[in-house]
């Protein structure tokens, strides 16, 4: 039987570009992307996506991909790319992110229901930390906006809203009507509510509809308590898009914020999760590191301490800085095994070469 040595590269070649394709390696982008906050002096449209002042900000359009380093993965990425805006006028920073949704998930009472998010995210150190979540000794600031928060900031959700003709067999703490649930704000005694007592973000009344975080890597994500959420948000979904606006102060007496100053430069990163495919925690679509840059550059000395986090390659060509050699050890590794795999492959191809044809 003959030796085919070209079925056997082409072979070879296959079973190379299935690991590519099952290991999806990430690569850093190697095209510096910066959305730029232009300078405004009136107020900001935090509340209206489609102000015209929003298009004195170029818009950058980002890519996304799926978060499959860590579980729960995501196999596909469902939002593949996002439009970012931004506008500050030395006091708040407003940033715009659109992007495609053909459905509006914005309910989450029952189990089988998921909504709609979008996120972005600070580092809080000098140098770039992992882009998803960060890594141990890089935390970073997250500000995840959702869309059932946004809307149960006009409307309330419950069970009876959901399944307005419901019978109910029993009674409320509060004189409410018959079928609706009682509001934590209607209990007068925190002894009722304990968690609402103890200030738990998720048992207190919501004020906004951004939830500011903390992370240091895959599974250590923190809420920052209900004194300490200090961003605002706005969405809007029409016509198979969502407008989400987030705003904040440029500084902030939190010390887990990121503090930002204009004239510098940042690294900023986005993540986006779809309802309608029943995305949720880890299963998102995300950005890699790309900067943000409040209105003209500022030289600034090295010696500048707290959470600025300015990139070391702050520029007026906003160029984005490599992900630091820890946090690229989320990319390293599969790329090592990948190298194994085609090194060995490549030694058994060479042998085989040089073993004569046979009959």
């Amino acid at each position: 039987m003959m030796i085919h040595r070209n079925r056997i590269l082409l072979a070879g070649f296959l079973l190379l570009a299935i690991l590519l394709t099952f290991l999806k390696v990430p690569v850093a982008s190697s095209q510096g992307v910066t959305v730029v906050a232009s300078l405004v002096e009136e107020p900001l449209p935090v509340n209206d996506p489609n102000a015209a002042v929003w298009q004195e900000a170029t818009a950058l359009d980002i890519p996304l991909s799926a978060q499959n380093v860590s579980p729960p993965r995501l196999l596909e990425a469902s939002v593949r790319s996002l439009t970012a805006r931004a506008l500050h006028n030395n006091e708040q920073l407003a940033i715009l992110v659109e992007w495609e949704d053909a459905t509006q998930n914005d309910q989450n009472v029952r189990v089988q229901d998921f909504r709609d998010a979008v996120a972005v995210q600070f580092p809080l150190s000098q140098t770039q930390p992992f882009f998803c979540m960060g890594q141990a000794g890089g935390n970073v600031n997250i500000w995840h906006w959702k869309a059932d928060w946004n809307a149960k900031m006009t409307t309330r959700q419950d069970v009876d809203t959901t399944y307005p003709d419901m019978y109910v067999d029993g009674y409320t703490f509060a004189n409410t009507e018959a079928g609706a649930a009682s509001t934590i704000e209607e209990y007068e005694d925190l002894n009722y509510v304990p968690a609402r007592a103890a200030g738990n973000l998720f048992a207190s009344a919501l004020q906004s509809p951004v939830e500011d975080i903390i992370a240091g890597g895959f599974g250590t994500l923190t809420s920052q308590g209900a004194e300490g959420q200090n961003v605002q948000g706005y969405g809007t979904w029409a016509d198979g898009k969502w407008q989400v606006i987030f705003t904040r102060t440029l500084d902030s007496e939190e010390d887990e914020d990121i503090q930002l100053l204009p004239g510098r430069v940042y690294s900023i990163a986005f993540a986006a999760w779809d309802g309608e495919h029943e995305e949720r925690n880890g299963q998102k679509s995300t950005s890699q590191w790309v900067s943000l840059q409040l209105g003209d550059v500022v030289q600034v000395s090295t010696g500048s301490s707290g959470n600025s986090a300015v990139s070391p390659s702050s520029s007026a060509s906003g160029s984005s800085q490599a992900n630091t050699l820890e946090g690229m050890a989320f990319i390293f590794v599969p790329m090592g095994v990948v190298v194994a795999v085609v090194g060995l492959l490549a030694v058994a191809v060479f042998v085989i070469s040089k073993l004569p044809d046979r009959k």
